[in-house]
């Protein structure tokens, strides 16, 4: 095993490539003049954080030991565990916090995906591809991402409790919703306190699949228009 060659450019690279990649999409759909269309928002949702989360891991197989020494990703029943208690005991904290932001910002409180699929309806397989994308696919990616690379790269230069601090601002703020970074930040912190606890990321990856999985739901049931989605 030799030590990892990545700092903190790596992740400034993966992110590049989220950002690029989003924004070719945008654009694209942008200057289309055509209204997109489920199939074409779930693209959108999805390629650029699963490329820059396979720049992540492609990083670390080119500069170091692979994702599973580099990020310490590794599959384990005892993680999946500790990963569930970080992520139901974090609902403790941001359930009654997201209650205070819709009773601030009001009941029209959306997160960008909810905007950008509100109004729309889909069959039952893109709505539970939908939910599949916001409950699984999204938290892994982002994970891999932030309490992966990020994390990593901080912490060799600073340590794991600036590495904890420094993931859980920018995670908050690299969703580009800054009326929901206040509320992001707080749902960042029991995601983060699980890889700062375990040392080992598939905990914060199980805590922040719980995070979303009401979301996700709530989302699958408006397209399908058992519930109303603004």
């Amino acid at each position: 095993m030799r030590t990892h060659r990545w700092g903190l450019g790596a992740y400034l690279l993966a992110e590049a490539v989220f950002l690029v990649v989003g924004a070719v999409i945008s654009l694209s759909i942008a200057f289309s003049g055509i209204e997109p269309g489920i199939g074409v928002l779930i693209l959108g949702l999805a390629a650029p954080t699963l490329l820059a989360a396979g720049t992540a891991i492609l990083i670390t197989k080119v500069r170091g030991n692979g994702p599973r020494i580099d990020l310490r990703l590794e599959w384990s029943w005892r993680d999946v565990g500790l990963g569930l208690a970080f992520g139901f005991g974090g609902l403790v904290l941001t359930i009654p916090a997201s209650m205070v932001f819709i009773a601030i910002v009001g009941p029209d409180a959306t997160s960008a995906v909810g905007d950008a699929l509100g109004g729309l309806r889909a069959g039952p397989v893109l709505a539970v591809i939908v939910l599949l994308i916001v409950v699984l696919v999204a938290p892994m990616c982002e994970e891999i991402l932030y309490r992966g690379l990020l994390w990593g790269g901080v912490e060799r230069l600073a340590g794991r409790w600036v590495a904890f601090g420094v993931t859980t601002v920018l995670f908050a703020l690299a969703h580009f919703e800054l009326t929901r970074a206040p509320l992001l930040l707080v749902v960042a912190i029991p995601i983060a306190l699980a890889r700062l606890y375990t040392g080992r990321l598939l905990p914060s990856i199980v805590a922040h699949q719980v995070n979303n999985l009401l979301p996700g739901v709530m989302l699958m049931l408006g397209l399908l228009g058992v519930v109303p989605m603004s």
